[in-house]
């Protein structure tokens, strides 16, 4: 049915509902747009072993590979030609011809190429898994509309925390809308624990927290701190040692600065996995100064936490089990959908008694569990802990106050959202596929690949010049172009920035995306692996990156 003008007009709804003969429909149209672009990707992997067309310079190479069409927004966008409809829309046809505009203009992270970002492409079984929380479209605050689940939440939480050595009765966890809303969620759960009256009365009373990270930490401490309201000027960073780990006696002394200063040291971030140059702080040698100080230790394992899985490579967080709080995020090394963030800590009735709120609308456990939970505003300050001398004590996990705790089944209560997606399902449902010796491999052969780049790399010196150690610390690959002694880069800071960041814009043409960032010498390429990356692409990007330096000379 059209109306004068031409427009499709959805007919009028159904006495008896057809919606699954109609989802069914659209999934098979969808399904056969997606699967070819996924299928481009896999095709394509000839030509990315290859470094793309031998002997021709990269301004002849087409503009679009399998990989992306690199546009401008203003080349995207009317290309895209989004229109939203004020009056009828266009039914079936209307959303599959967006959803192949969407394919054509959008980066194919299933391609080899793809090596950016701290994550790549999905898998069939994340698919799945996305496909089947959109059916469900249940949100994940109560038990009562999302029983499954709020179950599979926890139990795949409490694993994955067993994981880091969280054992005990109260360990788990829950997923946050990503690592920065979990680091973010780990502050307010450290601050509301360790000086409970800042739940109702704020960061008041005359007190300047003081939180430390490192020189080479995410900068969502920062953010953080300003949601929080301490401000930028509350994070203190400190240095780190040459592979890129925060140093500990550096605390020490910002931790003894900061207090000399009139603040008060409430927290420190570790970092399993660096942004930049992949490097694992000692979690140990941290952890005895932050009990000696009264201060709250998480780890930020977004990136590097996965390692956890792999009996070559774990030892890399030993002490992970000594954090008040870690953040892990499946979405980048293991692969599962975007985005998928879980913050796991050894005893969740600390997560409880920072975030829970009154709300009876909502939550509808009996009234006296609320309030034991610390709920009310009367019994925040009795229970959760106390300060002597300027220094946060944690509350005591003590027998009464244990067998008094009520499991808490609607999660929200547990964080700082009320709307959550399910996104525990991600890493569930890759867990069950895979399983964990299923992880370990992929782990294990994500490692090893990133160690042939660094070995690829530091065998032509007269080309690369390697900043990270070899073999790197996680699946980052750091070099600039050599030039001058073997495997020196050019004494000239501005002229290694350039060639890089040309290097990195023209690699898109033969089929490669690569990421660089600010070093002593200049920009330097940063290429991150995954456990999808074939040696053959590792080879193929090395030949491409021979072939470009030519160009950018």
């Amino acid at each position: 049915m059209t109306t004068s003008n031409g427009a499709a007009q959805k007919p009028a709804v159904p006495s008896v509902p057809n919606r699954a003969e109609e989802l069914a429909e659209l999934i098979d149209a969808v399904k056969a747009l997606v699967v070819p672009f996924v299928k481009d990707a896999d095709d394509a992997f000839p030509e990315r072993a290859q470094g793309g067309p031998a002997g021709t310079s990269t301004a002849d190479l087409p503009v679009r590979t399998a990989l992306v069409e690199s546009l401008s927004p203003q080349e995207l966008v009317p290309r895209l030609n989004l229109s939203l409809p004020q009056g009828n829309g266009g039914g079936r046809d209307a959303a599959l011809a967006l959803i192949q505009r969407i394919l054509e203009l959008s980066v194919n992270t299933w391609d080899q190429g793809f090596l950016d970002k701290l994550y790549s492409s999905t898998t069939p079984v994340g698919v799945a898994a996305e496909l089947l929380l959109s059916v469900l479209n249940t949100n994940l605050h109560v038990f009562q509309v999302s029983p499954a689940l709020s179950a599979i939440e926890k139990t795949t939480a409490r694993e994955l925390a067993r994981q880091f050595g969280f054992t005990g009765p109260r360990a788990g966890g829950v997923t946050v809308a990503g690592g920065s809303a979990s680091n973010f969620t780990s502050v307010i759960v450290a601050r509301n624990t360790l000086f409970p009256e800042t739940k109702v009365h704020g960061n008041g009373a005359g007190r300047r927290f003081a939180l430390f990270t490192s020189a080479h930490g995410h900068y969502s401490v920062e953010k953080a701190a300003q949601a929080a309201g301490l401000g930028s000027g509350a994070v203190w960073t400190v240095p780190v040692d040459a592979e890129g780990r925060m140093v500990p006696s550096a605390l020490e002394a910002r931790i003894v600065e900061a207090s000399a200063a009139g603040m008060t040291p409430m927290y420190v971030n570790t970092t399993a996995g660096t942004t930049v140059m992949g490097s694992y702080d000692p979690f140990e040698a941290i952890s005895v100064i932050c009990k000696a100080h009264g201060l709250w230790l998480h780890i930020d394992a977004s990136w590097g936490g996965p390692a956890i899985f792999s009996a070559t490579h774990r030892h890399k967080l030993a002490g992970s089990h000594l954090a008040d709080s870690l953040t892990v995020n499946p979405h980048k090394m293991m692969n599962v959908p975007v985005t998928c963030s879980f913050l796991l800590g050894p005893d969740l009735r600390k997560f409880h008694r920072a975030n829970t709120l009154p709300a009876g609308y909502l939550f509808h456990s009996p009234p006296d569990v609320k309030d034991k939970a610390g709920g009310a505003a009367t019994n925040g300050a009795a229970t959760n802990g106390a300060v002597a001398n300027g220094v946060a004590a944690a509350p005591e996990d003590d027998e009464e106050d244990d067998k008094d705790y009520t499991e808490v089944w609607d999660l929200a209560d547990l964080t700082l959202q009320c709307g959550r997606h399910g996104d525990s399902l991600k890493l569930a449902l890759a867990w069950v596929y895979e399983g964990a010796a299923g992880f370990e491999r992929q782990t294990d052969h994500a490692f090893r690949i990133a160690t042939l780049l660094a070995d690829t790399l530091s065998k032509k010196s007269d080309t690369f010049a390697l900043v990270s150690s070899n073999p790197p610390p996680c699946l980052q690959v750091c070099f600039y172009y050599a030039d001058g002694a073997p495997g020196t880069p050019h004494a000239d800071k501005a002229i290694n920035s350039r060639r890089t960041r040309a290097a990195v814009a023209l690699l898109i043409r033969r089929g490669y995306m690569i990421d660089f960032a600010p070093g002593d010498n200049g920009s330097f390429f940063r290429v991150v692996v995954n456990w999808q990356t074939r040696p053959g692409t590792v080879h193929g990007l090395v030949r491409a990156l021979e072939l470009v330096r030519k160009e950018v000379e």
